[in-house]
């Protein structure tokens, strides 16, 4: 998900009467973020301008990322964790995250035409 759309979900998804969020993962070189959501996720998958990648989710181990730390001058971030396993949601419910997907775009769209 590319960072900005990803971003603006997050904090939706925050807001939320129950917040539900899972961990996030930034990848600073790449400008995107990657939400884990459950098993099977990918073949229903269709929000355009996202990818879901699908995995056995047998013996996943979530890498070992560092949180993420403040980039130095305009330095891209490395990858790391935005929201870390065990602060979050053990996954965030596909449904709910669509929803704030499309929230998060109608706000950006909104935003981009107000300049």
């Amino acid at each position: 998900m590319p960072v900005r759309q990803g971003l603006e979900a997050v904090d939706i998804l925050r807001r939320g009467a129950v917040p539900a969020v899972g961990p996030v993962v930034h990848d600073g070189t790449c400008d995107t973020l990657g939400f884990l959501v459950p098993p099977g996720t990918a073949a229903g998958w269709d929000m355009p301008g996202s990818a879901c990648t699908r995995t056995s989710g047998r013996g996943l181990r979530l890498p070992e990322l560092p949180e993420l730390p403040e980039p130095a001058g305009d330095a891209p971030r490395p990858a790391g964790w935005l929201l870390p396993p065990g602060d979050a949601d053990p996954v965030t419910d596909p449904v709910v995250l669509r929803e704030a997907l499309g929230e998060a775009a109608r706000l950006i769209e909104a935003a981009d035409g107000c300049h």
